[in-house]
C-alpha cells in the first residue's frame, strides 16, 4: 500500500521551469502563472514567455514530451490568465497607489517600475501598455503603476486586452508552428526555452542602453552649458 501510494505521488514542481509546470498542471497552470505574473507583484520572476512558447510546442500531435496539451485550451487559458491578471494588477494599483510599489524591497521591481513609468511618459498610455507585455518584469509592474497613475480604466482595459492577446496568442502559435514544421523539436526543449528567454530580454537590454545613453547625453549637455 505504501509503495503504491508513493508511486502515484507527483514529483516536486519547479515553478521556474516551464516544462515542469506544464507537466504538473497543464493548461490550468498556464492561466494561474500568467495571472500571477501580470497581476501580482510577487509573480515577476515567473517564466511567462518560455511557458507560452513551450505550451505551443507541446500542443503538436505526436510530440515525444511527457505531456500533450490541447491548443484551444492553451489559447483560452493563456488569454484569460493574462487579461484577468493585468486587470487585477491595475485595480490593485488603483487602490494601493504608489505606496504599494514603494514598499517593495526588490531591486528588480524598482528598476521595472522606473522603466514602466518611462514607457508611459515616452510613448503614451496606449503604446506603453501594449509594449510592456513583451518586456519581462515591466509587464508585471506597469499594470499596478497604471492604476496608481490613474490611467483611465477604459483606456487601460482596451489596450491591455489587445497587447495581452497578441503576446499570448503570438508566442503559443509560434511554438506550435515550430513544433509542426520541425519533427521531434521537443527533444531540444531546453535550448529552445533558453533562446526564448534570451530573445525576451532583448527589449529590456535595449531600453536600458537607451536610458543610459539619454542620461549621459543629458549630463554632457548640462556640463557644457555651465
Amino acid at each position: 500500500m505504501a509503495v503504491s501510494a508513493l508511486a502515484v505521488m507527483p514529483q516536486a514542481v519547479n515553478i521556474l521551469d516551464a516544462g515542469s509546470l506544464l507537466s504538473a498542471f497543464g493548461a490550468l497552470g498556464i492561466a494561474v502563472v500568467l495571472f500571477a505574473e501580470t497581476g501580482l507583484l510577487i509573480g515577476f520572476f515567473l517564466p511567462g514567455d518560455s511557458l507560452l512558447f513551450t505550451a505551443g510546442l507541446l500542443c503538436v500531435s505526436g510530440s515525444h514530451g511527457a505531456v500533450h496539451l490541447s491548443l484551444p485550451q492553451v489559447l483560452v487559458a493563456s488569454v484569460v490568465g493574462a487579461l484577468l491578471g493585468a486587470q487585477t494588477g491595475y485595480w490593485i494599483g488603483r487602490r494601493g497607489g504608489r505606496a504599494l510599489l514603494a514598499r517593495s524591497r526588490s531591486r528588480k521591481l524598482g528598476e521595472g517600475a522606473a522603466r514602466a513609468e518611462e514607457l508611459l511618459d515616452r510613448y503614451g498610455h496606449a503604446k506603453a501598455i501594449v509594449l510592456a507585455r513583451f518586456v519581462p518584469v515591466v509587464r508585471t509592474v506597469l499594470n499596478p503603476l497604471a492604476g496608481a497613475l490613474n490611467v483611465p480604466a477604459r483606456v487601460f482595459t482596451l489596450w491591455q486586452a489587445l497587447g495581452g492577446t497578441v503576446w499570448t496568442v503570438g508566442l503559443v502559435l509560434g511554438g506550435y508552428a515550430l513544433g509542426s514544421s520541425i519533427p521531434n523539436v521537443d527533444r531540444y526543449l531546453l535550448p529552445l526555452i533558453a533562446l526564448i528567454v534570451i530573445i525576451s530580454l532583448i527589449p529590456l537590454v535595449l531600453e536600458v542602453r537607451r536610458s543610459r545613453s539619454r542620461r549621459a547625453a543629458s549630463e554632457a549637455s548640462g556640463a557644457g552649458s555651465r
